[in-house]
C-alpha cells in the first residue's frame, strides 16, 4: 500500500481573548470611527453566521473541489432597496477556494443556469444593526483630539 503524504494547508490560528480584544479595539479606533462618521451611521462591527449553515456550505464547497476559504471585506450598496438596513455597512464574503502552488489559491467557480459563477456566502448576520440583545460590542474609547473623547 502507497501512503502519500500532503502538506497542510493551515493559515491561521486559535487565539486567546486578549488577542481579540486588541484587534477589535485597534479596528474601532482605527477604521470603524471614520466609516461610521463618513457613512452617517454606525457601521457593522461583526457578522454572525450559524455554525450549521457555514457547515453546509463547507460540504458544498469540498463537493465542487475546494479546499479552504478566503474571506473579504465588502460593503453593502449605499442604496441597497433589497435591505435597507444593510446599506453602506460592511459585511464578510466567504469565497471557496482551492490551493495551487506556493502561498496562492484561487476562486472556485460553479456552472448555474446564469452561467458560471464563483462559489461564494453572504448575507449574514451584520451588527449593527442586527445585534440582538446584547450586541456583544464591548466598550472602546476613542480619543477625537480637539473633539474630545467618544465611547464606542
Amino acid at each position: 500500500m502507497v501512503t502519500i503524504q500532503t502538506k497542510s494547508l493551515k493559515a491561521g490560528k486559535q487565539v486567546d481573548t486578549k488577542h481579540v480584544d486588541n484587534a477589535i479595539r485597534n479596528y474601532k479606533q482605527e477604521r470603524w470611527a471614520q466609516n461610521s462618521e463618513r457613512l452617517g451611521k454606525a457601521d457593522s462591527l461583526s457578522v454572525w453566521y450559524s455554525i450549521e449553515e457555514l457547515e453546509e456550505f463547507i460540504a458544498l464547497s469540498k463537493e465542487h473541489g475546494a479546499d479552504g476559504l478566503k474571506m473579504y471585506f465588502g460593503a453593502y450598496d449605499k442604496n441597497n432597496t433589497e435591505d435597507p438596513l444593510r446599506a453602506g455597512r460592511q459585511t464578510i464574503v466567504i469565497v471557496a477556494t482551492k490551493h495551487k502552488e506556493g502561498n496562492t489559491n484561487k476562486d472556485v467557480y460553479i456552472q448555474t443556469e446564469q452561467g458560471s459563477s464563483v462559489l461564494a456566502y453572504n448575507m449574514g448576520a451584520i451588527c449593527p444593526p442586527f445585534c440582538g440583545k446584547d450586541g456583544g460590542l464591548g466598550v472602546t474609547i476613542l480619543d477625537k483630539g480637539e473633539e474630545g473623547f467618544v465611547l464606542v
